[in-house]
């Protein structure tokens, strides 16, 4: 198989390409030694004529994909960003991307000279590593190294690669439990292979999917049981987890069993919550089929129940084994679920960039009226999917503050839906027009981008103004968020698309700006 490693300048690319293809005894290639051997070094040629590099680059990438074998190709920092370099990695193998801190960039680099790009004064290193940043998600596996030993990322890149195997979408990559992500067209029992084998599978899913989808879920995957709960955020509690956990347990599972989630959020998070817990913790598969939980929910490892304090306050952090789209389900989603959805798509473009900003919008017109699938959606969830890998990848229980960035519009939006009855979706769509709001007052945005991002929520048929959800009540919940510490909350703010940061606000001063007068 081919391998390529991408990423930006100084990530390690070539140590930890040539640890790799030694440990698996492969042959290894540095594509810059490639160029350099038409007869100029690489730093040479980059200062002298860089459009000519990149032509060199492309024809030497493109020659070591005509001759294919098990072959491990450390690229340059740019080589993913030309052209349709990304695309002919990506059809050809497994593409790694090693992420690097520009700062930790600058200090593995050494002497400057040795790498002409890192020259530049460091607002425009920080503006390149941000530019390449969404294609460098877009590989089929991220690898934090920041931290970590050429050893330490020889083998978690080893073991997130052996889960890939020719056919996931995006692997998250967590070391020995690593697991795919695959975007399908339909249901296959293959999809259940990195489950192993188990003494019982036990499929859980919803009215609302079980009528659509239980008897094809069913068919292919063969369940021992099939637990079906009431669909609806109002039976994610405690007394459905209860009810749940005990028919599996009259089922006959076991501590070798494994549950398949089938349905949106509410389902994935009540099965895996199940699965954390049940005989002290159990496989599970998810296999969403709303787009909240396809780009969202599913992947990550966040399982809770609601109680009337607030939304998953009572859960627990329990990785899947495999996370499987089916697209086909999308076809069934009520118009109503089907808008929701792009509450977190918006979330995810304002988090990724203009590229995943656009195939969102290419699909407005589906979001309000249903039908065919476009092309573009396949796209927005597959880079939806990619942003929240890598962030799990580098922060998978939230202690860096790195996943804090995937709460975009949830610190209000989770108090509105609490108190509203709103769909998921629906909610986190006002609470990013709330975070525009916060961030304009703040100084950090401008005042347009509140209004960009309303007239996109309008487009997909969403609730586009919070002014009348934001009552004493709906604020007083902001008192129970999960982030809050003290009297102050972690709340992400935008600059631009694609463009995040978490800020640490006052409770008060975040209630002042929601409630002035001066606000529209």
């Amino acid at each position: 198989m081919l391998t390529f490693l991408i990423g930006f300048m100084a990530a390690g690319k070539t140590s930890v390409g040539r640890a790799l293809a030694q440990r698996w005894g492969q042959r290894f290639v540095d594509l810059d030694d490639e160029v350099a051997k038409l007869g100029e070094p690489v730093a040479t040629l980059v200062a002298r004529d860089e459009p000519e590099f990149r032509r060199r680059e492309a024809a030497a990438l493109a020659a070591l994909i005509a001759a294919g074998g098990d072959l491990v190709v450390a690229t340059g920092g740019g080589a993913a960003a030309h052209a349709d370099n990304l695309e002919r990695m990506r059809a050809a193998g497994c593409v790694i991307a090693l992420d690097v801190d520009v700062a930790t960039a600058r200090e593995r680099a050494g002497d400057p000279a040795s790498r002409p790009l890192l020259q530049r004064d460091p607002t425009a290193i920080a503006a390149l590593a941000a530019a390449r940043a969404p294609i460098y998600r877009r590989a089929h596996i991220v690898i934090d190294t920041n931290g970590r030993t050429i050893d330490e990322v020889v083998a978690q890149t080893a073991a997130a690669a052996r889960v890939y195997a020719g056919t996931a979408s995006t692997v998250v990559a967590l070391g020995a439990r690593s697991y795919p992500v695959t975007v399908v067209p339909q249901f296959d029992r293959a999809l259940l292979a990195p489950l192993g084998t188990h003494t019982k599978l036990a499929l859980v899913t919803d009215d609302n999917v079980a009528r659509h989808w239980g008897a094809e879920a069913e068919r292919v995957f063969a369940p021992a049981v099939t637990v079906v709960i009431p669909a609806g955020e109002a039976h994610k509690t405690l007394a459905t987890y209860e009810r749940v956990s005990d028919q599996l347990i009259a089922a006959g599972l076991d501590r070798h069993s494994a549950i398949l989630a089938l349905g949106g959020g509410v389902v994935g998070d009540l099965a895996g919550f199940v699965a954390a817990t049940l005989f002290r913790g159990i496989a599970v598969a998810q296999l969403p089929t709303t787009l909240v939980a396809m780009v969202d929910a599913a992947i990550g490892g966040k399982t809770a129940v609601d109680t009337a304090a607030g939304k998953n306050l009572i859960g627990a952090f329990w990785q899947p084994k495999l996370v499987a789209c089916n697209v086909a389900t999308l076809a069934t989603l009520p118009q109503r679920e089907r808008r929701a959805g792009f509450g977190e798509l918006w979330k995810y473009a304002l988090l990724d960039g203009r590229a995943l900003w656009d195939a969102v919008d290419r699909c407005a017109a589906w979001a309000t009226a249903g039908g065919e699938l476009p092309d573009a959606l396949r796209e927005a969830i597959t880079r939806s999917i990619a942003f929240k890998a890598a962030v799990v990848g580098r922060d998978e229980h939230e202690r860096t503050g790195v996943r804090a960035l995937l709460n975009l519009g949830h610190t209000v939006g989770h108090a509105i839906e609490s108190h509203s009855g709103m769909l998921h979706g629906e909610a986190v769509g006002l609470g990013l027009v709330v975070a525009c709001r916060v961030s304009a007052a703040l100084g950090l945005a401008s005042p347009t981008l509140e209004r960009q991002v309303a007239d996109a929520l309008i487009r997909t048929g969403l609730p586009h103004d919070p002014n009348t959800y934001l009552t004493d009540d709906v604020l007083a919940r902001l008192h129970v968020d999960k982030k809050r510490v003290a009297d102050r909350v972690r709340f992400i703010a935008i600059r631009e698309v694609g463009s995040c940061e978490p800020i640490d606000i006052e409770l008060a001063e975040l209630r002042r700006i929601l409630r002035s007068p001066n606000t529209p």
